[in-house]
């Protein structure tokens, strides 16, 4: 096993291109700042203030894409009802899946619609409606998708089917740290209103690269009803590298206030280090305060603490 602290991977490319800091969120219960702590990391700026929320009471309200559009909300409104039956038509026609539409939020010229995969592989994305916003015309016809993003969602998803016990055992090891330890992972609402991260769970999401989850996700394609024992025979012949597949496991300090604890993160990062039947891959372990930014939805900030280990 190898243990790395620093170093550019994949992971740390999608995370960082998600990522803008906006400090950190040492508060105290009424939301003032806390100034039992030495350092400005610990005191609250105007955009903390107003958007920092307990991770226990985010619902995804609020949340906001950087480069939104007022004007369109307002069309999206009045067209929610064609939005959602083009993006299900959508991933239908071009990825053989059933989704359900949670959330959609206004980009600058554009619906962009959060959903959820229905059945198995299950993964959340999101798809992208255009919008003329000057003629009040929504383009259902021509919905699209970031590059790679629902075919990495595909093959991580196919990937869970194939080694269902292994990833029930990282479930349950996950799920036992937050009843160790005054730990809590993302609410399920905000994973399916404001992620959109592939395969995701309340406690990680995992990401995928390399020939071998191509290969997957071109199986799927040719194959939509694919078995899970299919899976394995493709899978068995193919070898595995561990850097192709990237864990972000995430969780918060459960109690407003508090930094996140040097211990726990450790104790954390021990589970994994010494876990026995789990999928082999990369693990990024996040401890963050209680707080996220509901305004992007995004918890990491500058006194998060991180690691990254190999499997």
């Amino acid at each position: 096993m190898k243990v790395f602290v620093k170093g550019i991977t994949p992971l740390v490319l999608v995370i960082c291109s998600s990522i803008l800091l906006f400090g950190c969120s040492g508060l105290e219960r009424d939301g003032k700042p806390n100034n039992d702590h030495e350092g400005t990391n610990n005191k609250m700026n105007a955009y903390e203030r107003e958007n920092y929320v307990s991770i226990q009471e985010y619902t995804g309200e609020g949340f906001t894409l950087r480069n939104a559009n007022k004007k369109i909300d307002g069309i999206i409104e009045e067209n929610r009802e064609a939005i959602v039956k083009a993006v299900e038509t959508f991933f239908d026609n071009e990825y053989h899946t059933d989704v359900k539409v949670h959330h959609i939020a206004s980009a600058s010229d554009a619906a962009s619609v959060f959903v959820e995969s229905i059945g198995e592989p299950h993964f959340y994305t999101n798809a992208i409606v255009p919008i003329d916003v000057q003629k009040n015309i929504v383009h259902t016809s021509n919905v699209w998708s970031e590059e790679g993003q629902v075919e990495d969602g595909i093959s991580c998803g196919l990937y869970v089917m194939a080694y269902e016990k292994e990833f029930e055992q990282l479930d349950r090891i996950l799920e036992n740290l937050t009843d160790e330890h005054p730990i809590v992972g993302t609410p399920s609402k905000v994973i399916e209103r404001v992620k959109g991260n592939g395969y995701t769970t309340p406690y990680y999401f995992i990401s995928s690269f390399g020939d071998l989850f191509k290969g997957l996700f071109n199986t799927f394609m040719e194959h939509p009803s694919i078995s899970k024992k299919e899976l394995n025979d493709f899978l068995s012949k193919h070898e595995f590298e561990s850097y192709g597949l990237n864990f972000g496991i995430e969780f918060y300090m459960e109690e407003q206030g508090q930094n996140p604890s040097e211990e726990i993160h450790h104790a954390i990062v021990k589970a994994i280090e010494e876990a026995e039947g789990i999928p082999n891959g990369e693990y990024f372990i996040f401890l963050n305060d209680n707080y996220i930014d509901g305004k992007r939805g995004i918890g990491k900030k500058e006194n998060s603490l991180e690691k990254v280990i190999e499997r």
